[in-house]
């Protein structure tokens, strides 16, 4: 797999640790009473990873329709035309997939962060692993964002999401920051 593809696993485990968090936190001895709450967790995170394993294969995918749009032949002024038509498709396609990852791996931020401040404080060092790999996932995602791009910068479509991607990026180093420091607080305290 591509660096798109492994962008999307690795956000996929990292909603898995923030899931495995929340499963450890409802079976906290004391903490009986809060067994709903760390549940309703869980399945959140395993929904975000689900769907992040799911980007795995379409980010693969979308590779594989570009290159199949090169592959058009290009003999005549229309087969010309069509290509370049199947090759700009694919490329937004390609551009979309990993910034679907950098949104749903983004939503993961939520648990982890609830995790650090409410789960086990047993296991805080998982929700903070989980962060860094979610981190990684959405930088590794805006990297594949980028190069896709580098072709149809001028695109109405490519700008708008470049526009959102790097607020993303910006928003997503505030939110892990906050998060690792909250972890190693915890830690060290």
């Amino acid at each position: 797999p591509g660096g798109g593809s492994v962008s999307a696993y690795m956000g996929s485990v990292g909603a898995a640790l923030t899931a495995m968090v929340a499963n450890l936190s409802s079976h906290k001895r004391g903490w009986d009473d809060r067994w709903e709450e760390f549940s309703a967790w869980a399945e959140k995170a395993k929904r975000i990873q689900e769907k992040l394993l799911g980007l795995v294969d379409a980010d693969t995918r979308a590779f594989n329709a570009i290159m199949d749009a090169f592959g058009l032949p290009k003999k005549s002024p229309e087969e010309q035309e069509n290509r370049k038509q199947a090759i700009e498709q694919a490329t937004i396609h390609a551009i979309e997939v990993p910034f679907e990852v950098m949104r749903t791996a983004f939503a993961g931020f939520e648990i982890a962060e609830a995790m650090t401040r409410t789960g086990n404080p047993n296991s805080v060092s998982d929700a903070g692993v989980g962060v860094l790999a979610l981190q990684a996932c959405i930088e590794g995602a805006w990297l594949n964002v980028l190069i896709n791009a580098v072709e149809l910068k001028d695109h109405p479509r490519v700008q708008e999401i470049q526009k959102e991607g790097k607020e993303l990026i910006e928003k997503s180093l505030e939110v892990k920051s906050r998060i690792l420091k909250q972890v190693k607080e915890i830690i060290t305290s």
